[in-house]
């Protein structure tokens, strides 16, 4: 196996300097190689940036969705460059239907979508050898809290890819799917909010979000920065998670690394199923729905037994999502180890 004492993680943190859960997800990768020893920095698409540091001595870069641009400049630089795929079904559809090439330059392929490659997983492979990994989450930084009432999470309405239509099928957004759901909070007795980016042009869904009981907070302002969005979710009773269309509508797998922040914090997790209960226990601080009454039924067994699912939850995230197990295991598979801090 190849030693590795230096790696880079490409993340786009400054794209969005408004959306703190974006810097956390990014955030994540390198706080697990961190943790296992060696160097790691953070490189950031924008060259001129503050948080970008050259290509110039990696022995490994996990590029999350090829963020980081121009391989041929850094060529030699970096022994192992993997593309890391964390919105599974995009690049991998973008590339077959020839509207950009995200993959090319990258010697290894790594997925959040946990199910790729698998007979009813609907995104192709694309002729790649795909090694499939969870998104981690350091737990030192997302400590168990306690309070908090809400059903809560932090969202997008449409995500900017738009649809994509693919084998004759079209995938959307988490408008799509939400839509099925929204008249949750009429048939429980649970509060729910939402730190949701929609537009203010989305007059009929606000409209109906607000007559079924939704209550709708700027995502900018409570959860803009790390430091507020950690703040957010650790307040938060429960999240209630909608994944996007084209999670749900391929059987993708995926389950969001917002998700884990909850379960780090001992906040259960009612998500709606993508196929990641093929994956994991299901039932006890993480639980599955795919239909309206499933849903209902969710909210209900975490608000009956409450402290039970809280303490699953953390004990869930430890046991399968630790950053540095995960990136442990990942950086087995990629045929590379970190070598101890102290070099």
């Amino acid at each position: 196996m190849t030693q590795v004492s230096t790696a880079f993680v490409g993340g786009n943190v400054l794209d969005r300097p408004d959306a703190g859960g974006h810097a956390w997800a990014i955030r994540h990768w390198a706080l697990g190689l961190e943790e296992l020893g060696g160097k790691t920095s953070l490189v950031d698409r924008r060259p001129a940036a503050a948080l970008y540091a050259p290509a110039g001595a990696a022995d490994l870069v996990l590029n999350l969705m090829g963020f980081i641009p121009q391989r041929r400049r850094h060529r030699a630089a970096a022994t192992q460059w993997t593309f890391v795929d964390i919105d599974p079904g995009y690049p991998q559809m973008w590339h077959e239907l020839g509207l950009a090439d995200m993959f090319a330059d990258h010697d290894r392929f790594v997925t959040i979508g946990e199910n790729i490659g698998r007979p009813d997983c609907l995104i192709p492979d694309c002729g790649l050898d795909w090694i499939t990994t969870p998104p981690p989450v350091a737990l030192d930084a997302w400590p168990a809290t306690q309070g908090g009432s809400a059903f809560t999470t932090v969202a997008t309405w449409r995500n900017p890819y738009g649809t994509v239509t693919f084998d004759g099928f079209t995938y959307g957004s988490r408008v799509h799917e939400f839509r099925k759901f929204i008249e949750l909070p009429r048939l429980v007795r649970a509060e729910f909010e939402l730190a949701l980016d929609i537009d203010s042009a989305e007059v009929d869904d606000l409209r109906r979000l607000d007559a079924n009981g939704w209550r709708i907070v700027d995502p900018r302002a409570v959860a803009g920065t790390p430091e507020a969005y950690r703040s957010y979710i650790q307040h938060s009773g429960a999240e209630f998670c909608v994944a996007q269309n084209m999670y749900v509508a391929t059987r993708s797998g995926w389950l969001s690394d917002r998700s884990l922040c909850y379960l780090a914090s001992g906040k259960p997790v009612l998500a709606q199923d993508t196929g990641f209960s093929d994956n994991y226990p299901v039932g006890e601080g993480l639980l599955a729905f795919s239909t309206l009454d499933e849903a209902a039924a969710g909210v209900e067994e975490i608000e009956r037994n409450y402290a039970r699912h809280s303490r699953a939850a953390r004990e869930l995230v430890a046991e399968y999502f630790d950053a540095r197990q995960v990136m442990a295991r990942l950086l087995e598979r990629l045929g590379v180890t970190r070598e101890a801090a102290a070099r």
